[in-house]
């Protein structure tokens, strides 16, 4: 998503010196001496956070009319887990904790304030009713748009492939709500949304790979505390770097003795030289091209830059995607040995499935950067393609850039979300009157800790990764909970987090082969947020709940 900056402030408790009365004064003058006596001060707390709002509501899915409880509220977490003990659920240290906090809220340790808003189906039995832990990614982005336009009970009404105006925009109930299956709770990573971050060296605390991944671990352990939700069988639902998320997330979960029954993985991103940027940063890692290609020759098809075309999208990327792992992966990796007559074939076949010249393929030495990509397809025309759903285009920023400098898809949608969360928060769930929506955390001095502990390689896990891959996670996890399932989906316009790329980060998973039985993918032909067309929302709803349903109970 596109990022925008908001600055939150912090709360500081002040002391006001008692005021003294007025005595009337004696007829002669006489020297007087005033004193202010206070109180001893105790040990120092934490601010109180604001109170949960508990609302109601009902939603129809299916025919069926579903009665549910909405509560949103703030969760405190800390920094570690020594620490995050001492906490209750009002943030403020336990009494038996004996925690002193320094008198300023910059000094005492770091903490955030998690935002989230559940939703409990009424009249069904907390020790076996599924609940779903949902996010989106970044990272730093807010949860306003799987919360928004996915899975809850409301749906913000945004036509597919248009840009609406300004204002108004229109709230829905949603008929493809997950309701129907399991509880939900949509969750604001620290700094984000209503979720703040405070105390020393907040950011360093919260904003990272492995940082992050514990402050949702501590949050979900907290919540299942709070609403008694312990026995529920337990599924993540991550979008985006919220898959990445889910990978180290489902890891450090069951370190600390929570297993999943499953995991949803939506619009993937695992390892980063698999995305379409990612191997022009790494020279000689060629991941990134040859996955990206099915992507790239989706969206050609769509925009009918492609000669002599198949009707069927999917019978063409086949055929694209045996090309992608054969023929261009061989080319690319032979690097400055690959014979010129044979590149020039490369080329030619290049420009058949995506549009793009073969001249333009030779420029780039077969090598083409999603961004690249995306101003080149419809260059003719002075278009921009979308990055994050290749359907969209827009006018080119710049006619002469390398790459195309916006995502037409972004600021399509963007401002019609954070209408539809403000207006939902305050009206319905009576939540945040007085405070920031904040739709993404990067604002001065956030800088992301991409480096990341792998877990499994020994004692309290092995060395930190440089770049980051988090196959290991994933496959750790798989092996160490052989039950757990995974669900895999995507859409097949997305340029940003590649179906493919996805595909094959799950067939490499470092584990034993029969463990792929666990794995079920569903393509849409949609762009990175499915949910923005209907049909494919529908198809989000059913093969979601199915995977619920079917994965529920341990087999």
């Amino acid at each position: 998503m596109r990022f925008k900056v908001a600055v939150a402030g912090l709360g500081l408790s002040v002391m006001l010196p008692s005021l003294l009365a007025a005595q009337e004064m004696p007829a002669r003058p006489e020297r007087t001496t005033t004193t202010t006596t206070t109180a001893p001060e105790g040990p120092r707390r934490a601010a109180t956070l604001p109170a949960d709002s508990t609302t109601e509501g009902s939603v129809k899915v299916g025919g069926k009319e579903i009665a549910y409880k909405a509560v949103a509220g703030l969760l405190t977490v800390g920094a570690t887990d020594p620490q995050d003990a001492t906490l209750g659920f009002d943030g403020k240290p336990l009494p038996e904790a004996a925690v002193d906090l320094p008198a300023r809220a910059e000094d005492q340790p770091a903490t955030a304030k998690m935002f989230y808003t559940a939703y409990f189906a009424k009249g069904e039995d907390v020790g076996t009713r599924p609940i779903v832990f949902i996010y989106n990614g970044g990272p730093g982005s807010a949860t306003m748009y799987l919360r928004m336009g996915s899975l809850g009970p409301v749906h913000i009404a945004v036509p597919d492939l248009d840009h609406p105006a300004g204002g108004p925009y229109k709230i829905n109930s949603n008929p493809y709500c997950l309701l129907d299956v399991a509880d939900l709770v949509f969750i604001d990573a620290p700094g984000t949304g209503y979720s703040r971050v405070q105390g020393r060296d907040a950011f360093k605390a919260f904003y990272g790979v492995d940082q992050d991944a514990a402050a949702f671990d501590r949050f979900i352990r907290r919540f299942m505390t709070k609403f008694n939700r312990w026995q529920s069988p337990r599924f993540l639902f991550g979008e985006s770097y919220g898959t990445t998320r889910d990978a180290v997330l489902s890891a450090v979960l069951h370190d600390h003795g929570v297993d999943l029954n499953g995991v949803v993985f939506l619009s993937q991103i695992l390892g980063f030289d698999n995305s379409a940027d990612g191997s022009d940063s790494s020279p000689g890692m060629e991941n990134g091209f040859f996955l990206a290609m099915p992507s790239f020759a989706a969206t050609a098809w769509y925009h009918h830059k492609v000669a002599n075309a198949p009707a069927d999208l999917e019978t063409f990327l086949h055929e694209v995607e045996k090309f992608s792992l054969g023929e261009y992966a061989s080319a690319l990796l032979q690097g400055a040995d690959l014979d010129p007559a044979k590149k020039a074939a490369v080329a030619a076949k290049l420009e058949s499935y995506t549009g793009v010249p073969a001249a333009t393929w030779l420029k780039a030495n077969l090598r083409m950067t999603g961004s690249e990509f995306a101003k080149y397809v419809q260059d003719s025309d002075n278009i921009t393609t979308g990055r994050l759903d290749s359907r969209y285009q827009g006018p080119a920023m710049d006619p002469l850039s390398q790459g195309t400098g916006y995502d037409p898809f972004t600021e399509s949608i963007d401002s019609s979300y954070l209408a539809a969360m403000n207006t939902y928060a305050h009206e319905t769930l009576h939540f945040g009157e007085q405070m920031t929506y904040k739709p993404s955390a990067r604002e001065q001095g956030f800088n992301w800790d991409m480096g990341h502990r792998v877990p499994g390689r020994g004692f309290g896990g092995g060395g930190r990764d440089k770049t980051l891959n988090v196959v290991g996670d994933l496959a750790y996890v798989m092996k160490s909970v052989p039950k757990m399932h995974v669900l895999l989906m995507g859409g097949y316009f997305d340029m940003g987090t590649l179906y493919f790329g996805a595909t094959y980060e799950m067939k490499h998973l470092p584990m034993p082969v029969e463990l792929q039985k666990n794995i079920s993918y569903k393509f849409f032909p949609t762009g990175h947020m499915v949910y923005v067309n209907e049909e494919a929302l529908k198809g989000l709803h059913d093969t979601t709940a199915k995977f619920i349903t079917d994965n529920k109970i341990a087999k």
